[in-house]
């Protein structure tokens, strides 16, 4: 039984010594000095912020994409021990002692760095040579653009390094498909192929073009494989489904978690608060949560509320109502009613509050027990402090001529009778007996007389308004429109029916004991609409770019500048690199257009399986490339050189690609191999020293004189800072 003691237990290990070196080479090139500078660069001021919020748990909003990134980057953060107390207002502001600024650049740097790793791999699965997969890696670990990006608190070498994460993943998966399907590896690369996808989609919105691509491409080998006669119908189905849980299902989930993860940290009220709904808002650890905790859930006739417009543009704001009324005569002639003013005000006021009443009787408190209103109802709104009555009629609105004008009805005792009865309609009821709820009902109100619909026009009433927001009766529109559609906010049940005694109500605050909270799909839901279709106002910047500069080069960004000498960062790449990958793909292009149309003459230059190669390399690097290219045409956002750092790190991929097909199959004699090898070993080098060159401006150091900066200054068009004298 103790035979097996009688040998040695022998573990082999195959080291890929390649690799190892790549790996520290990359880990070297990116982390070296990763401190300095000590000072806020470029986008630091902005992703900063957010790793402050994360710190303090206050509640944001991003309009740039998912929550991923930014908690990698809070993760650095935390992991240094950094307590958020930082005033990011600046680029150039130099960073306090609690600030860890080897921490926060730490995982974008790691991220860039297993990128030259990574890219070895790639095209080794792609089944080309080591020598040419060797050369990926050195192309990306030489290429300035890359290091400069990797080595702060940005996104783009996490987005990179997801991206190239799931290209092998999946190559990986492809290339085991043949032999060992099933198996615990092949399981393994194809869960970490969706995994990888997801992680780039919640870095940046830009990673789902690559997750669209090997989507395309895994239907494309599984349409391949439904004409394989050797597989059966249930192996066939067993790989669809397994595809379809790893690929989509899995991260579906993932990206989900994301937002469950954010939204778990983020639970305290912050500036962001605003743009939410108010029931997003009451969901909050402080700020309207104190206010609203606890409100009587049913709104009931003779309920006090407050109205804010759902829309939120320009700027949120509630129903409100002033003694001042419309002047007589506007600016261009027209005649108003002079009825007492109606306006959306972006401010909370005792002014905001209003009292649902019942047409049909006269009391002004909730009776016990309350009467709840529901969809359909017919209501009075008496503006608390005035107790006049919201009104609308056949008077054009001050600032939109073709709506009604909304007052509060005064009686002049002329032939101007009240109209003041309004049909309440909840937007997202379930049934048509719905009972109007407090913050979670979405309500229109329609004019009884006349049809109308109560909206913010989101026009700014002149001096007489008091630049407040107008509200009108919109005619003609049937359709929904959030700024046609209101929610109740705070609310409390009236008690007093005497005007003196009401206001001292109105003047109370609503806050009580129970809370309510929204699930964590309604808030999911929220934020991603609200992530979509926020949009910041465009504004030109100085180093914004459009996408046909990118592919020469013909822009820069200025990334940091010393305030004393002439130390400057730059986001620069390596000009003969991104030369060299812009011909490689032309030279791909080109090339394929001839073999396809020799092929089509039944001319065949290349064998089958070499022309397989071929074709499935470009589906991966110049697919890459297009993809992450090519829609930045159609957006409408300002557009920055970094943006193409994804798509270039696939052109890179393809430049020996290229190569090594010219060197095996168009140099056909030995001496066109040798010439063709002399001149790889050269440009290698030309590829080397404009690294070196650069590399001043690349990792901030040294610093240079303004003779040796102007020498830098390549092209017309690149803004290299010259510090005055």
């Amino acid at each position: 039984m103790l035979g097996f003691l009688k040998k040695p237990v022998v573990v082999t290990v195959e080291i890929n010594m390649n690799l190892v070196a790549l790996t520290v080479m990359g880990l070297i090139s990116r982390l070296w000095g990763l401190s300095y500078p000590r000072a806020v660069v470029f986008d630091e001021v902005y992703y900063g912020q957010f790793v402050s919020l994360y710190m303090k748990r206050i509640f944001f909003v991003d309009d740039s994409g998912p929550p991923l990134g930014h908690m990698l980057l809070a993760l650095g953060g935390y992991l240094g021990g950094f307590d958020g107390n930082f005033l990011w207002n600046r680029i150039g502001a130099e960073y306090g002692m609690n600030v860890p600024v080897w921490s926060l650049r730490l995982l974008p740097a790691l991220a860039g760095a297993l990128c030259v790793p990574l890219a070895y791999q790639i095209l080794v699965e792609l089944q080309f040579s080591h020598c040419a997969a060797l050369g990926a890696a050195l192309l990306i670990l030489l290429e300035n653009s890359l290091i400069t990006q990797s080595r702060f608190m940005l996104l783009e070498s996490i987005l990179i390094f997801f991206i190239l994460l799931a290209v092998l993943s999946y190559l990986k998966f492809y290339n085991l498909q043949r032999h060992r399907s099933f198996s615990g590896s092949w399981w393994f690369w194809l869960l970490l192929t969706g995994v990888a996808c997801s992680c780039a989609v919640g870095v940046k919105y830009m990673g789902l073009f690559t997750y669209m691509l090997l989507l395309a491409t895994a239907g494309l080998h599984f349409w391949h494989m439904i004409g394989d006669q050797h597989l059966s119908n249930v192996s066939l189905m067993c790989h669809f489904l397994a595809r379809g849980l790893a690929l989509i299902i899995i991260p579906v989930a993932m990206y989900l978690s994301f937002f469950y993860v954010h939204l778990a940290l983020l639970y305290r009220s912050g500036p962001h608060d605003q743009i939410m709904t108010s029931a997003f808002q009451a969901s909050l650890e402080g700020g309207l949560a104190r206010i609203t905790q606890g409100q009587p859930l049913e709104v009931a006739y003779g309920s006090q509320i407050t109205l804010r417009n759902v829309l939120g543009k320009p700027m949120q704001c509630w129903l409100h109502s002033h003694t001042n009324t419309y002047p007589i005569r506007y600016e261009n002639g027209r005649g108003s009613s002079h009825q007492q003013q109606v306006t959306c005000y972006p401010f909370k006021d005792v002014n905001n509050w209003w009292i649902v009443k019942d047409p049909g009787m006269q009391q002004l408190v909730v009776s016990n027990p309350p009467r709840p209103v529901r969809h359909g109802h017919i209501v009075q709104l008496v503006h608390g402090i005035t107790t006049r009555y919201l009104n609308t009629h056949d008077v054009a609105a001050p600032l939109s001529p073709h709506s009604q004008e909304v007052s509060c009805y005064i009686d002049y005792n002329i032939s101007m009778p009240a109209q003041n009865l309004w049909r309440v309609e909840i937007v997202n009821r379930e049934s048509d007996t719905d009972v109007w709820k407090t913050i979670l009902s979405e309500v229109r109100f329609v004019h009884v007389n006349t049809s109308a619909v109560l909206k913010l026009s989101g026009a700014s009433l002149p001096e007489w308004g008091y630049r407040q927001l107008e509200v009108v009766g919109e005619k003609l529109s049937k359709g929904y429109h959030q700024s046609m559609v209101w929610n109740v906010e705070e609310h409390r049940y009236g008690k007093s029916q005497e005007q003196k005694e009401r206001e001292v109500e109105l003047h109370s605050p609503t806050q009580m004991d129970i809370s309510k909270n929204l699930s964590f799909m309604a808030k999911f839901t929220e934020l991603q609409w609200k992530i979509l279709t926020l949009k910041n106002e465009d504004t030109e910047h100085k180093y914004s770019s459009s996408a046909l500069d990118w592919i020469t080069m013909d822009t820069n960004i200025a990334y940091w500048l010393h305030p004393t000498s002439g130390a400057q960062i730059h986001l620069l790449g390596n000009v003969v690199t991104w030369a060299s990958a812009n011909v490689a793909a032309l030279v791909y292009v080109f090339l394929s257009l001839w073999y396809l149309i020799r092929r089509r003459r039944k001319i065949y230059d290349i064998p089958k399986d070499v022309w397989q190669l071929w074709v499935s390399a470009g589906g991966i690097c110049v697919g890459g490339w297009a993809v992450n290219y090519l829609p930045f045409f159609l957006m409408e956002k300002t557009l920055f050189l970094y943006h193409y750092l994804p798509a270039l790190t696939f052109q890179i991929l393809l430049i020996p690609i290229v190569l090594q097909h010219l060197g095996d199959h168009l140099c056909r004699s030995l001496l066109l191999k040798s010439m063709f090898s002399a001149l790889i070993v050269a440009w290698f080098s030309s590829v080397y020293l404009v690294y070196r060159t650069f590399s001043p401006v690349t990792y901030g150091e040294p610093s240079l004189s303004a003779a040796e900066l102007k020498d830098l200054r390549w092209k017309d068009s690149w803004n290299i800072l010259l510090q005055k004298q």
